[in-house]
C-alpha cells in the first residue's frame, strides 16, 4: 500500500453538490440559481402552459363549439343484432339484461333499438328508446315493444 492506491471507504462519501455553502465551496452566492428573475425566487413555481410570458396557446386560440349539458347519449342497437342474438341463444325477450351479458353494452348505458336490418322472431324486446321504424318492425311480426 502507498499513497497512489489510497481511497475512501465505500460509503463514506457523496457525490452530490452542497450549493449555497460559502463563497469558498464554488458554489455560494447564487447558489447555482443564476442572476434575477423568477427562477432566482424562493417558491418559483412554473404554471402549466407558461411560455415565459408570451400569451399561452390556451388563451391564444379562440374558443369554439358548444356542449349540451342537457344531452342523452343511448347505445345504438340494430334490429340485425336482436335476431343474431335471438337466434344464437334461442331468447324470446331480449332485455338489458341480455344485452349486457352478450357484451353489446355496459350496465349504465341507455339503449335505442334502431331499424336497420329485418326481424323475423316475435320477441318481447325492454329498451330505453325505439326508433319509429323498429317498432313497427317488431310489431309487425307479433312482438312487443316495452319502453324502460
Amino acid at each position: 500500500m502507498n499513497l497512489s492506491n489510497l481511497k475512501p471507504a465505500e460509503g463514506s462519501t457523496k457525490t452530490r453538490k452542497r450549493i449555497g455553502r460559502g463563497p469558498g465551496s464554488g458554489l455560494g452566492g447564487t447558489s447555482t440559481r443564476g442572476h434575477k428573475g423568477a427562477k432566482s425566487r424562493s417558491g418559483y413555481k412554473k404554471k402549466v402552459g407558461f411560455e415565459g410570458g408570451q400569451m399561452p396557446l390556451q388563451r391564444r386560440v379562440p374558443k369554439f363549439g358548444f356542449k349540451n349539458i342537457n344531452r342523452v347519449e343511448y347505445k345504438a342497437i340494430n334490429l340485425e343484432t336482436l335476431q343474431a342474438l335471438a337466434e344464437a341463444k334461442k331468447l324470446e325477450k331480449i332485455g338489458i339484461e341480455a344485452l349486457v351479458e352478450a357484451g353489446f353494452v355496459s350496465e349504465n348505458q341507455l339503449v335505442k333499438i334502431l331499424g336497420k336490418g329485418a326481424i323475423s322472431a316475435k320477441l318481447e324486446v325492454e329498451a330505453h328508446a325505439f326508433s319509429k321504424s323498429a317498432e313497427a318492425a317488431i310489431v309487425a311480426v307479433g312482438g312487443t315493444v316495452v319502453k324502460l
